[in-house]
C-alpha cells in the first residue's frame, strides 16, 4: 500500500476542475507512489466512471458532524468544509494526508514534497494568505484622526462562528492559514482538535468558511505545532503571477521568480476562470511582454 496519499472532493458542476487536478498530479512521475483519493459530494456516474480509471479510490462524502438542514439547503459540496477533517476516517491505513481543492491544479511536484515533509513530526503542513506580492492582509476602519479600527477575517470568522472575544483576539492578527491546501500525518493531534473547533463553529456560524477558522483557532489558540510554507505551494493571486517564457511555466512576480507549486483559483476574482476553462487571461511575463493564456490545466 501506498504511504501518502492526496484527496479532493468535488461534486458534478466541479467534476472538470477536479479532472484537471487529478490529471496534473498524475503527469508527474513521483505521482507513482502517491494515492488518489475523491470524496464524491455529487458526482455523477459516468463521472465517477471515467474518475475511476486514474484514482485510487473513490468514496460519498457524508455529514461527518450534524448540520442544520436550512444550512445546507441542498448544496452538497459544503460537505468539503466538514469532510476534510475527517479524511483518515474515510481513507484510513496511510501515513500522510495531504488535501488539495478542487479548483486547484499542481505546476511544480516540488510543493507537494513540501507538504509532505512539513507535516512530518506530527505538524500541520500549510501555507498563507499573507504574501509580499499579495497585498493587504487587514483592513482597516478610519473612525477619528489616527484611531482605526482593525478588521481581519480570521476575527470575523470566528466572531461570526460563536467563538470567544478571547480566541477571536488571539487569532485575529495572525496569518491567515488556507486550508485550501495543507498535509498532516494520520497520527496528528490536530485531528481531533480541529473536529472538535469545527463542531463548534458549524453549531453557531455558516458552513462555508467553517473548517478554514476552526483550523486557524487550532494552530493559534490551541497551539499545535504548524511549518508554514511559502505562498508559492499554494498561489491564490492568480492576477499577480508571472509566466517564464524560458522554462514555460507560472512563477512568483518578484525576484528570485521562484516557481509557483500549485495554482489555485479560490475567491471570487477567480470566477471567470473556474466558469470557463477555455477564459483568456492577459498575464505578465518576466521579461515585460503581456500575454494572453488560458490558466486552467488542459495539458
Amino acid at each position: 500500500m501506498k504511504k501518502n496519499v492526496i484527496i479532493s472532493l468535488a461534486d458534478a458542476n466541479y467534476f472538470e476542475l477536479l479532472d484537471e487536478l487529478v490529471n496534473s498530479i498524475k503527469r508527474f512521475k513521483e505521482s507513482e507512489n502517491t494515492a488518489i483519493c475523491i470524496l464524491d459530494a455529487g458526482l455523477e456516474e459516468s463521472q465517477k466512471t471515467a474518475l475511476a480509471t486514474k484514482v485510487d479510490e473513490i468514496k460519498k462524502a457524508d455529514w461527518d458532524i450534524e448540520v442544520p438542514a436550512f444550512k445546507v439547503k441542498g448544496k452538497e459540496w459544503l460537505k468539503s468544509q466538514v469532510s476534510r477533517a475527517f479524511l483518515k476516517n474515510y481513507f484510513p491505513g496511510y501515513s500522510k494526508y495531504m488535501w488539495i481543492d478542487a479548483d486547484a491544479w499542481v505546476n511544480s511536484w516540488e510543493a507537494i514534497d513540501l507538504y509532505f515533509k512539513g507535516c512530518e513530526n506530527n505538524k500541520l503542513s500549510i501555507a498563507t494568505s499573507a504574501d509580499r506580492a499579495y497585498g493587504r492582509v487587514l483592513r482597516a476602519e478610519w473612525v477619528f484622526g489616527s484611531f482605526a479600527r482593525i478588521k481581519s477575517q480570521n476575527y470575523k470568522h470566528a466572531k461570526s462562528s460563536g467563538f470567544s472575544e478571547k480566541i477571536a483576539r488571539e487569532v485575529a492578527l495572525k496569518p491567515h492559514l488556507n486550508i485550501g491546501v495543507f498535509a498532516l500525518e494520520a497520527n496528528a493531534e490536530h485531528w481531533e482538535v480541529w473536529q472538535s473547533n469545527l463542531k463548534k463553529a458549524l453549531s453557531s456560524g455558516k458552513i462555508w468558511g467553517s473548517e478554514q477558522i476552526a483550523m486557524n483557532i487550532t494552530i493559534y489558540s490551541n497551539k499545535l505545532p504548524v511549518e508554514i510554507l511559502p505562498a508559492y505551494c499554494n498561489w491564490t493571486h492568480i492576477d499577480g503571477m508571472k509566466f517564464n517564457k524560458d522554462k514555460d511555466t507560472f512563477v512568483e512576480p518578484y525576484l528570485p521568480n521562484h516557481e509557483i507549486g500549485i495554482v489555485h483559483f479560490a475567491g471570487k476574482n477567480n470566477d471567470q476562470i473556474r466558469n470557463d476553462k477555455n477564459f483568456i487571461s492577459k498575464i505578465k511575463t518576466l521579461d515585460g511582454d503581456v500575454i494572453e493564456k488560458k490558466l486552467r490545466f488542459l495539458k
